[in-house]
């Protein structure tokens, strides 16, 4: 029996020597004295290749290698700059394995019942609205009962005859209340948190629930409809963006480019040209207008309504507006909700990530964990201790019980009640809490030993982390601060962003001929525009102008007198003329393309940085070992 053991042993250790030589020898790539092995790359290599839109997009193993290699080499060097230990980046990471923890904290029973309740959710939309009472999760009971009181008060209200929505604009907490009125649109299953959800779902049509909690505080839902999923959908868009953070900001020269635009598509335009030459939306031009599938829950309403509303593919919208812009819409694809086995088995994966869903108790998976890592009680000396009072000890410091392979002791109690500030009462008030806590912490601290996804998207959000603070310190504020250094770079890259030929002067409208024969004898006498304006409009607006610098295909009135466009509907040739100058092609000032220098000189600023990286760490890549991983 001795000699088998001994032979065991032997094997473990051996077993254990081969994983380590094996471990070592996955080393893809080497950069300074961080390895990197096959297996992360090739999990991160197929996370970004894989349901890319185009299939144009896909990398090969070799074409994305340099890509990973620029990511890792910034990551090495924050690291060498001791970014991963200061305090804020502790924290927030802290921050974000707490809440991915989470799921495998708590024993997950899901059941072909709330499978199958969940996939009807999925087939169905509810449209609602809501009133948030924000409330911390810590919350004081005091708070808790004040927030509660308070939206009873309003639910009161609303049962007495106020407005729902009007009540939403008043009361509710949700920044957005102030414009929509609370109002949500349609939203399916997985799309809120889930008591959201269940009240959202479990609440009749033009009735209003009771107060329910969430983690963002108190709510009131009110649902207005329900309806089939309609699936999700495929669109294009053209984009005329708003600037951000100007709300007085003058909407109609926007409008007379989207409704130019528009006009020309419906005169035969290839949608996809027209997105690539005048959207904003710079990301999806690319791709001839094409955004992503989304469902109705995805997308503001003011955009997906529209977007639903289109009966067939191909068909196009007039231009709709949102709080981003204006927009065209076409429709190019539709899906329903998949059957039942086809997303079984992201149900599942759905229900594990949120342990609300969850219809087992933290009794259960306390009682798995204490079989799993062998917990073991001391009985006599835990009901020696449990019949005292809190601080009253006995003369030794006595084991009560073990698991894993730590021993835990009334000293470690005693410990884990003043963290806790628990000062008075009996021991066997808060003996199991404790003991739940230590195996809740202990099996915490094993997560990543256990589960290899965890520990890569633990390493995953390290990396991103330390990657977006040494970006903001290098680059981007870098670029955005150093006004003599974009100068410099714009001097020396001034033809990058140019201007077409264009037309600049005034477009005027006058009321009648009359109007339009003084207009024309002022503009002749080059009277200033603005004093045109007051002696024509002294009595009533008998004249209307409007300034600007036109491209091509900007202006559909311009484009008719300049470039021989096709008339507008409703223009009246005999009341609106142009008056200005043909401008040539020239290259686009700093200031009227600012943010498309800054993020050209960030580009130049990162290839730069990037080149230094290179000289500065010694790369080796297993080449052999790259051709070997799959193209995706």
């Amino acid at each position: 029996m001795k000699g088998t053991i001994s032979l065991l042993v032997l094997l473990g250790t051996i077993s254990f020597f081969n994983l380590v030589k094996a471990q070592k020898n996955d080393v893809l790539i080497t950069i300074d004295k961080t390895e990197i092995t096959r297996q992360e790359f090739e999990r991160i290599y197929r996370k970004n290749n894989q349901n890319l839109l185009e299939q144009s997009d896909v990398k090969s193993p070799k074409d994305y290698l340099d890509m990973y290699i620029d990511f890792k080499l910034k990551v090495v060097e924050a690291m060498n700059l001791k970014m991963d230990t200061i305090q804020a980046f502790r924290e927030e990471l802290a921050g974000y394995r707490k809440e991915l923890a989470a799921p495998y904290l708590t024993d997950m029973q899901y059941d072909e019942k709330l499978i199958e309740e969940l996939y009807q959710r999925m087939k169905t939309e509810v449209n609602a609205s809501h009133i948030l009472l924000r409330l911390p999760e810590n919350a004081a009971p005091e708070q808790e009962q004040e927030v509660l009181a308070k939206i009873k008060t309003i639910r009161e209200e609303i049962m007495n005859g106020r407005d729902f929505n009007e009540a939403a604009t008043a009361y509710s907490e949700d920044p957005s209340a102030k414009t929509n009125g609370g109002k949500l649109g349609y939203f399916t299953a997985f799309q809120m948190v889930t008591p959201f959800e269940n009240a959202a779902f479990t609440t009749p049509v033009g009735e209003i629930s009771e107060p329910f909690r969430t983690s963002f505080g108190y709510h009131l839902v009110k649902v207005h409809d329900v309806r089939e999923n309609q699936g999700e959908i495929q669109v294009s868009h053209i984009m005329k963006m708003f600037p951000q953070g100007e709300p007085d900001f003058d909407k109609s020269q926007l409008k007379s480019e989207i409704d130019s635009v528009y006009h020309e598509i419906v005169n035969g335009a290839d949608f996809g040209e027209m997105a690539k030459k005048y959207s904003d939306d710079k990301r999806s031009a690319a791709q001839g207008g094409e955004m992503p599938w989304f469902s109705a829950g995805r997308m503001i309403p003011e955009f997906s309504e529209p977007a639903f509303a289109l009966q067939n593919i191909g068909d196009i919208s007039k231009p709709v507006e949102t709080s981003f812009g204006f927009h065209i819409i076409k429709k190019t694809g539709q899906k329903p909700v998949p059957p039942l086995e086809e997303v079984r088995a992201d149900i599942e994966a759905r229900i594990k990530r949120d342990p609300e869903r969850s219809n087992s108790t933290r009794k259960v998976f306390i009682e798995k964990l204490k079989n799993e890592y062998s917990f073991e009680e001391i009985s006599g000396n835990i009901e020696k201790i449990i019949s005292l009072n809190v601080n009253e000890n006995e003369q030794e410091n006595l084991h009560l019980f073990s698991f894993g392979e730590k021993k835990y002791s009334q000293n470690d109690f005693n410990k884990y009640l003043q963290n806790k500030n628990i000062s008075n009462g009996k021991y066997s008030n808060h003996f199991d809490d404790w003991v739940s806590a230590e195996i809740i912490a202990y099996e915490d601290a094993q997560l990543e030993k256990k589960y290899p996804e965890f520990r890569y998207l633990m390493q995953e959000y390290h990396d991103g982390l330390l990657l977006f603070n040494i970006m903001e310190e290098k680059i981007w504020k870098f670029a955005a601060e150093d006004t003599l250094g974009l100068q410099n770079f714009y001097q020396k890259n001034k033809a990058k962003f140019n201007w077409e030929e264009r037309f600049k002067g005034l477009i005027i409208t006058c009321k009648n001929s009359e109007t339009r024969e003084e207009a024309e004898k002022y503009f002749e006498a080059e009277m200033p525009v603005q004093e045109i304006e007051d002696l024509l409009n002294a009595e009533e607006q008998a004249i209307k102008t409007e300034s600007g610098a036109w491209e091509k295909g900007t202006n559909s009135t311009v484009d008719y007198y300049v470039w021989d466009g096709p008339k507008p509907s409703g223009l009246n040739p005999e009341l609106t003329f142009i008056r200005g100058d043909l401008i040539p092609p020239e290259p686009k000032t700093l200031d009227e393309a600012r943010g498309l220098y800054i993020s050209e000189y960030q580009n130049f600023l990162e290839s730069n940085w990037l080149k230094e990286l290179r000289k500065k760490y010694k790369v080796k890549v297993n080449k052999k070992m790259l051709k070997s991983i799959p193209h995706v």
